[in-house]
């Protein structure tokens, strides 16, 4: 009973001494599965095998001498003292053992085992070499199959093992020893293992006829009533008819062995593995010689063969070769590509010329090795590649349908050529073969099968056996289809040149989907703010962990590249104003001096000019108001008339603007800072997109002179290739004049007259993938002009710039680098200053520094929480202590504690002692606030000296009701949920009663008291292991 499993033990351990002994050559391993694939195939005979297998392990006898367990009787292997190998083959044997037939499509000699109960002997002896070949086969595939899964194939092998353990064991008891596992029990396992995987499962059943044959024997035979496993036997089964049919059969194939492998066939088709088609596919290298034999079997099973199928499917045995083929051990060129192995058949190919054959690759495949930890992400696609890909699919499979179309045309044509040469006799007997006069059987069947629908098939019979009649209709048919195709073909290119013209530019912006969205989040005052608070707290907390000061020192650094962007910004921005009725005309002018004059002077640039009509209106205010004292933001004015208005006329940031290493300092609150990072942003992008602008320009003068030059030719303004190919639509706008055509677009998205849209394709078109970053400046431009409403009306705005011009006619608010040292004491008053005033809300420190030509804008949050005070040197006096005791009903405790805590320190004075504890908690109050904060690093407790007493009394009563309270519900839950039934099984179970297969026990119910509960304490008492059943 253990011959079934014996090949697949024994091709493993072979197979595991071959691994072993070849660890280093690898090569060695894969050339040996080639000739045992060549040998499945028959393209070599057992002599072959045993000079191939021969030279492979020379030098290595007891490998050689190991392979001749899977030989057939009568073949052996001698390895004499100098290494030579002599092969004995049997002497009776005259035919030579390969089989007449060698087509790939006949299945592998004995490939499938005897499925009795009961072998029978030489036959079963005989399949061992095929049988070890056939397990090799099928431990590779199962490997294969399970390759993300190798918990399976581990579990298989561990079966296997288990079981050959079993034999063995029993083998050495002689008949003494029953096997745990038998051939049943193998089967199941294995048949749970791989659940789903019918193919595995009926190939294994293969190797135990003891397991399997319950299950074949269940199933209803379907050809020839053939139940009965052995092969042999097969044939008596058949009764008149049927008889000589196989009597016949035997007679024509002549080889007992082409035979039997017949016979085979109509075995495993019995038991449900192949259908009726396959079994066809089959037996067709057996009996496609004998033209009536084989009819006679198709109508014995029914068969009907279509004639609109292809003459040549896929077999059955190459379907899942991809999924076979161990490409790890294939040779390797680079990373990613593998050879095929050369046992591989080549699918079948008939357009092939020559030059296909010299230039086509059939031998390296791609075989991309990929790692768990790769961070390789592919791109995906965007909506508008979707478009575009779509529509070249569209495109080239139209192509493909009137190419094909075409191709049959011509090959009708010249078929019809031929018929008018001909005369009537010729004609009639003139046939078609399947490529219908070309040179390909697939292309002109599909060009008709697409034409006649179901058809086809009868369209094409009569093509091949009256073509003098069929061809004439056909072609005329054909010629139609191609005329209302190529009209079908000119509507669509309208169609696809709108499309590709719509899309292409969006379709190579990959950035400009998402950065809308992401920038309008990003540029918000909330983003803003949580961005250089997230680094404070960063700060601090790095410094709590150190136990050190914090650092001090910018938390953001911005640049300012080129200050002549600034007249951009400034134009953009101002032009947005003029157009807001919602700001009032004095809040304008207000604006206007903050963007032309105060922005530059901090940025050590020049002034911008104020226009001349807002200077009459400014000058004409002034003669209805002269002589009269006004107060401009807070801050009395005391110069002239004629400078009332003008905020900024004279700073000192101002006077710095030519002075290369200096510094404007100024303390601002929330809005001015969110001002300030946005008005750095639109001067960046500004910056960005001249930057390419200019880049355009040089691109386009060094592609003009060197056609000029090289090629002596003159560029014309549409030659771009994408405009050419329709792909978009020249435009109007020359290059030079890229960055102004920008500027006044924004101004026209502004206003309202241009759509968002048209926007963005008009930059798409002149900066390419680079206009992603100027989508959003209209909303950046709105936001800025926001915050600058907030400056100019909100009255703690309006303090910080005049706190600013009150501190800057002291020198504090900046100067030479060189000079730092003596306004530091001033500079430390406006920060206190400054910090008083923006008590409720963050305090930035904003430094405008140049230096060596560079302009950086530093931004730092000063740290305002715990000095805030309208008498700074109250901060620095010793701290507040604090008591923690708070409920009057702890009065009269607190009061007892305190008088016994006042003689135990009376007491340890005495002694000369001092008292181990003080009261560390302390705190700090705000005068101007009257906020309480605590002390860093300073900590106090209280705790009740009866407590633990008061507890010890206490837990009993709180224990108890907490528990009466549980009992209660589990109660009430087990009279609604639980039977007696339920409940005396569980008494049993509990006491070890009625349970048949435990070991034997005494169990023994104590009560005792826990934790003032009553509980009960089960003991069990085991008896000797000897008793045990």
């Amino acid at each position: 009973a253990d011959r079934g499993l014996k090949p697949v033990e024994d091709a493993l351990s072979y197979l595991d001494q071959v691994k072993l002994q070849f660890g280093n050559q690898p090569q060695v391993y894969n050339d040996f599965l080639d000739i045992m694939k060549e040998f499945k195939s028959q393209s070599i005979d057992t002599p072959g095998v045993i000079s191939r297998v021969s030279q492979l392990f020379k030098g290595h006898p007891d490998l050689i001498m190991g392979f001749n367990t899977f030989l057939p009787p009568g073949y052996k292997i001698e390895v004499q003292t100098n290494d030579l190998v002599n092969a004995l083959t049997p002497s009776s044997q005259s035919n030579p053992s390969i089989p007449a037939y060698t087509s790939p499509r006949s299945p592998p000699m004995q490939l499938h085992p005897p499925l009795s109960g009961t072998p029978t002997g030489p036959p079963m002896q005989n399949n061992q070499p095929v049988e070890f070949n056939h397990a090799i086969n099928y431990v590779n595939k199962i490997k294969n199959r399970f390759q993300g899964q190798p918990d399976i194939y581990k579990a298989f092998l561990e079966i296997l093992h288990t079981y050959q353990k079993e034999q063995r064991n029993a083998k050495e008891a002689g008949g003494n020893y029953t096997p745990a596992l038998t051939e049943q029990e193998v089967y199941a396992q294995v048949a749970r293992l791989f659940k789903n995987q019918e193919d595995l499962l009926s190939e294994f059943g293969q190797f135990l006829p003891d397991a399997n044959s319950s299950v074949v024997n269940k199933k209803k035979p379907k050809l020839l009533n053939l139940k009965d496993s052995s092969v042999a036997e097969a044939s008596k089964h058949g009764v008149g008819t049927e008889s000589l049919f196989f009597e016949k059969v035997r007679k024509a194939l002549r080889s007992a062995e082409a035979y039997d492998n017949f016979l085979r066939c109509l075995v495993i088709f019995n038991q449900e593995v192949i259908s009726r088609a396959e079994l066809v596919q089959l037996v067709l290298p057996f009996l496609g010689k004998f033209p009536e034999l084989f009819n006679w079997f198709k109508n014995f099973l029914g068969y009907r063969e279509m004639s609109h199928i292809e003459p040549y499917p896929k077999e059955r045995a190459t379907e899942g070769i991809a999924m076979e083929i161990d490409y790890a051990s294939c040779k390797r060129l680079g990373s990613s590509y593998r050879a095929l192995p050369k046992s591989y058949q080549q699918p079948r190919c008939t357009g092939r010329t020559p030059l296909c054959k010299e230039v086509l690759n059939d031998t390296w495949v791609s075989f991309p090795s990929w790692s768990e930890d790769s961070t390789f992400v592919s791109s995906k696609k965007t909506q508008y590649e979707e478009h575009i890909y779509r529509c070249e699919d569209e495109r080239f499979e139209l192509d493909v349908v009137l190419e094909t179309n075409l191709a049959t045309i011509r090959v009708l044509e010249t078929v019809q050529r031929k018929l008018s040469r001909m005369s009537a006799e010729e004609q009639a007997k003139f046939r078609l073969d399947n490529t219908l006069g070309g040179s390909s059987e697939v292309i002109h069947r599909k060009a008709i099968q697409r034409i006649y629908g179901d058809k086809a098939p009868d369209i094409i019979d009569g093509l091949k056996k009256n073509p003098a009649a069929s061809v004439p209709i056909v072609l005329k048919r054909l010629k139609t289809k191609e005329e209302e195709w190529r009209e079908a073909q000119r509507g669509f290119n309208k169609i696809w040149r709108e499309q590709n013209e719509k899309y292409y530019l969006k379709s190579l912006d990959h950035q400009g989907i998402n950065f809308k969205q992401n920038d309008t989040k990003v540029l918000r005052s909330k983003s803003l703010l949580n961005e250089i608070e997230s680094i404070y707290d960063e700060r601090q907390e790095q410094a709590s962990e150190e136990n050190a000061n914090p650092p001090t020192g910018p938390h953001l650094t911005l640049a300012y590249e080129d200050s002549q962007i600034l007249e951009d910004a400034a134009a953009l921005i101002i032009h947005h104003v003029k157009r807001q009725t919602s700001i009032q005309k004095e809040d304008k002018y207000k604006i206007k001096q903050i963007i032309y004059h105060f922005i530059p002077d901090m940025l050590f640039s020049q002034r911008g000019e104020l226009s001349d009509v807002e200077e009459e209106e400014e000058e004409e205010e002034m003669d209805l108001e002269e002589g009269a004292s006004k107060k401009h933001n807070g801050v009395p004015s005391s110069g002239s008339p004629s400078k009332s208005k003008l905020l900024f006329s004279n700073t000192a940031a101002q006077k710095l603007r030519d002075c290369d290493d200096a510094y404007n300092l100024f303390y601002v609150n929330n809005n001015w800072y969110i001002f300030l990072r946005l008005h750095q942003t639109l001067c960046s992008r500004l910056l960005r997109l001249y930057g390419q602008a200019e880049r355009q320009i040089e691109e386009e003068v060094r592609e003009r002179d060197w056609e000029r030059e090289i090629l002596e030719l003159k560029k014309e303004k549409n030659d771009n290739p994408a405009i050419q190919l329709r792909l978009k639509e020249p435009m109007d706008i020359e290059v030079e004049d890229y960055y102004s055509a920008f500027l006044e677009m924004v101004r026209n998205l502004l206003d309202g007259n241009m759509e968002a849209s048209q926007y963005e394709d008009s930059l798409r078109e002149m900066f390419t993938i680079h206009a992603y970053i100027a989508f959003t400046m209209d909303k950046l431009i709105q936001s800025i002009v926001r915050q600058l409403q907030h400056i100019v009306s909100d009255e703690i705005c309006i303090q910080v710039t005049d706190l600013y011009l009150a501190e800057s006619a002291s020198g504090a608010s900046g100067g030479t680098m060189s000079t730092q040292s003596s306004r530091s004491s001033a500079e430390a008053i406006y920060q206190r200053k400054a910090e008083q005033l923006m008590s409720d809300e963050n305090c930035f420190k904003v430094i405008f520094l140049r230096n060596r030509g560079q302009m950086q804008l530093m931004v730092e949050l000063l740290d305002t929480e715990e000095e805030n005070s309208d008498e700074p040197m109250e901060a620095e006096s010793p701290s507040v202590c604090l008591s923690l005791p708070l409920h009057t009903r702890n009065l009269r405790r607190i009061r007892k504690y305190q008088k016994s805590r006042e003689q135990l320190d009376k007491e340890a004075c005495e002694g000369g002692k001092k008292s181990l504890e003080k009261e560390k908690m302390e705190c700090m109050f705000k005068l101007n606030s009257y906020k309480m904060v605590y002390v860093f690093k300073s900590e106090d407790y209280m705790y009740r000296r009866t407590a633990l007493l008061r507890a010890h009394q206490v837990f009993p009563r709180v224990s108890t009701r907490l528990h009466k309270r549980f009992q209660a519900w589990v109660e009430a839950w087990v009279k609604e949920h639980v039977t007696r039934d339920m409940s005396a099984e569980t008494n049993k179970w509990l006491m070890g009663e009625g349970h048949d297969g435990l070991l034997p026990c005494a169990t023994t119910c104590q009560p005792e008291v826990l934790h003032f509960m009553n509980i009960n304490k089960y003991r069990v008492k085991y008896g000797p292991p000897g008793k045990a059943p």
